[in-house]
């Protein structure tokens, strides 16, 4: 490209612009489906331990303290997984740690399953989740930023919905072993490495995605690469044409030292991680809670309560806000949600004896996981792909979801504790109290429904450098301006 076409092509579209206005394709399809396989062995591989945690403890013998953290260690490893890929992926890009952290979920889901005590059990567990934190931002990410500016929050929350599947797989296993009459040693191996399977079946398809466009174009540099790409894999529903973007850099001590920078992350980070105490703690303990409310329930039927929460009202839930996510609002959806929420555990907390009685317990509890999916559950993994810059948008993504799930960890963890300190009309009024501060931490993040993803992070002179199409069209992939690289 010489200078002449650089000037008669600058007031087409840029390859952002083109992005945000295509139309959806199969392309989109394929991406979500590609994303949401690896999330579905994300939440069937943190759910499934919660059935598999009552077999353990009696097949081994394993004290309170080390069933709860059993529990809740895969929970702790995603906070360094979802910090240190989220890192990685805004500075080697999307597309290099994609693949790798299907690998390390699929390794990890199979380790578990032969695992020979304990101690070996926990670390595998542990491995398992730096794959399913990492998976996190890079599947969010490359979601948002391969899809249009009106459709983003249905292509985001579809690669999310995907946790509605592992939410009803993982009981339905369960039962089909328990039902079976399978050796209970059997039955939990074969439940923790199940989850190896989705994960398998999409390493080498995430390989052969094209990287991020909007992250090879304005970060690496690499526009004309980007548009090639795009071009061949959205077979040319997206036509863009070079429009002098530049480089854009960002250092991760400016991005934590910059006060909006920092606000975001108290309002994505926050309210991921007040969600995330509330719905892992109760999610993961459903079946200890619904034996809890009917104590003469057998293991089979808590299950199959379980199950029929998420079918009846989980599922819907999911459905509900992938269709109309984009029409309400993120925000606002999230901020709905989140006061439904705390309705819901005030109701089961304060109205007398509702704890010990099964069929209005149930009814009450399954509306409160219906508005958690139609609500914070999704819009906190939609939100952080949106209001941080193409620059920091894994890292401020892997942030958010690492204290999110640094909460759930605690939610898991204490869950039992507070359950025997405060029964659990006690546990559920706490619960509806972190419903309202999540509903009010919303209130500080913007609203980017139907937005572009570019539109409002024009680069901040201090920390990049704007260079021309020509230039970049010369330089090395990859290559990091040494007055940028703070």
């Amino acid at each position: 490209m010489d200078g002449s076409t650089a000037s008669s092509t600058s007031s087409q579209r840029t390859l952002g612009e083109a992005l945000d206005e295509a139309p959806l394709s199969l392309f989109h399809l394929k991406a979500a489906v590609t994303a949401a396989m690896g999330f579905f062995t994300d939440a069937y591989d943190l759910f499934i331990i919660g059935v598999a945690l009552v077999l353990i403890k009696g097949e081994w013998h394993l004290s309170a303290v080390q069933t709860s953290f059993l529990g809740s260690a895969t929970l702790i490893a995603t906070l360094f997984g979802a910090l240190i890929f989220g890192r990685i992926a805004d500075l080697a890009g999307r597309k290099r740690v994609y693949g790798l952290v299907a690998a390390i979920m699929a390794l990890g889901a199979l380790a578990t399953a032969v695992a020979p005590s304990y101690v070996w059990l926990v670390v595998f567990r542990f491995v398992l989740g730096i794959g399913i934190g990492g998976d996190y931002p890079v599947s969010a990410v490359l979601a948002s930023e391969y899809a249009n500016r009106k459709r983003r929050g249905l292509l985001v929350s579809l690669v999310f919905s995907a946790q509605a599947a592992g939410l009803l797989i993982g009981p339905v296993v369960a039962l089909a072993l328990l039902a079976a009459g399978v050796n209970h040693d059997l039955a939990w191996r074969v439940m923790l490495g199940l989850g190896a399977l989705p994960a398998l079946s999409v390493v080498y398809m995430r390989t052969r995605m094209p990287e991020s466009p909007r992250f090879a174009a304005q970060v690496q540099g690499r526009e004309a690469e980007a548009r090639a790409a795009m071009e061949k894999y959205s077979q040319g529903v997206v036509q863009a044409v070079a429009g002098g973007t530049g480089r854009v850099h960002s250092s991760f001590r400016r991005f934590l030292s910059d006060p909006r920078s920092l606000l975001l992350i108290l309002g994505t980070a926050g309210s991921w991680f007040l969600l995330d105490y509330v719905y892992y703690g109760n999610t993961i303990s459903a079946p200890v809670i619904l034996r809890g409310v009917a104590p003469g329930a057998t293991l089979i039927q808590s299950t199959a309560w379980t199950l029929m929460i998420f079918a009846l009202f989980a599922v819907p839930g999911y459905v509900c806000a992938f269709l109309t996510v984009d029409r309400i609002g993120h925000r606002r959806l999230q901020w709905i949600g989140f006061l439904a929420m705390a309705v819901c555990f005030a109701l089961i907390g304060f109205i007398p004896g509702l704890t010990h009685v099964i069929v209005p317990f149930l009814l009450i509890y399954g509306i409160s996981y219906f508005f958690t999916e139609f609500g914070p559950n999704v819009t906190t993994f939609l939100i952080p792909t949106e209001v941080f810059g193409v620059s920091e948008r894994t890292t401020g993504h892997g942030i958010a979801a690492g204290v999110g799930k640094l909460g759930a960890f605690l939610g898991v963890f204490l869950f039992p504790v507070l359950n025997s300190a405060l029964g659990l009309g006690g546990v559920l009024i706490l619960c509806s109290g972190v419903g309202v501060a999540g509903a009010l931490l919303t209130l500080v993040l913007p609203e980017k429904s139907g937005h572009s993803l570019d539109a409002a992070y024009p680069p901040p002179t201090s920390v990049c450098v704007t260079e021309s199409a020509v230039q970049l069209a010369t330089e090395p992939a990859g290559r990091v301006p040494a007055e940028t690289a703070a």
